[in-house]
């Protein structure tokens, strides 16, 4: 009787532990490095937790980070992440983060360069249906990549092209300097409309065409600007303060 009775514990241990071994794993921490007031980059770690990730948030941006971590500056956005010794740049989709770590290719990470609208984290009421065709693109150890994950879009808005024209061809909007990154020749900028890059009113954060513009304003400062897609990156082309 207590053979049997220590059979019958062995094998409900033994249950007990292929029930556990059966639980998915956990995703491990992804740490984010961002500027503090990019709204979109906000709202894509609010995505992720709600996911199941632990999420760490560092404030200080991301663009010295990146460069740390070997990801090729072409492939930049407005977030740089690392999670299980991947980096993960940009707008990513949970789904594809998990594929990434699931699969575990010989490669730097996943990559969103710019800023579509209709990704993760720029899809919000502000954008309406409007949803950017994207490439998710994994990169490769020697700077090279490959498409990971296609995106088609609505093809209301689409990427839009390099535009080629001079600053004084587009319309002007306004804005408040949130801040001014000058190491990274990035501007933080809470604005109004951009009616050529059917942008709404949010708080963004942009690259500057010209290092030297980022000299004549401050944090609290109201300017106009012209902006427009370089290169995959919004760019702030024309700066300077309003009356």
């Amino acid at each position: 009787m207590q053979r049997r009775h220590l059979l019958s514990a062995a094998i409900g241990l033994s249950l007990a532990a292929a029930g556990a071994f059966a639980q998915p794993a956990s995703p491990p921490v992804l740490q984010v490095w961002k500027d503090p007031n990019c709204g979109c980059c906000k709202d894509w770690v609010e995505l992720m937790r709600a996911d199941g990730f632990q999420v760490q948030v560092f404030d200080t941006g991301n663009t010295a980070m990146r460069q740390r971590l070997g990801l090729p500056a072409r492939y930049g956005s407005c977030h740089t992440a690392l999670v299980g010794g991947y980096v993960v740049e940009g707008h990513v989709a949970a789904s594809e983060i998990r594929r990434l770590l699931a699969e575990k290719p010989q490669a730097i990470g996943l990559a969103v360069p710019g800023m579509p609208v209709g990704s993760p984290g720029m899809d919000g009421p502000v954008y309406g249906d409007r949803r950017d065709a994207y490439d998710v693109l994994l990169v490769q150890r020697d700077g090279s990549s490959r498409v990971f994950q296609r995106h088609a879009g609505t093809g209301a808005g689409g990427f839009k092209p390099t535009s080629g024209e001079v600053s004084g061809t587009l319309p002007t909007s306004e804005a408040e300097v949130r801040k001014v990154d000058t190491a990274a020749g990035k501007i933080t900028l809470r604005h109004g409309e951009i009616k050529n890059l059917d942008m709404p009113p949010m708080t963004m954060v942009f690259q500057v065409r010209e290092p030297a513009l980022l000299a004549r304003v401050k944090a609290g400062d109201k300017v106009r600007f012209t902006a427009d897609k370089l290169n995959g990156a919004y760019t702030v082309l024309s700066l300077e303060p309003a009356d």
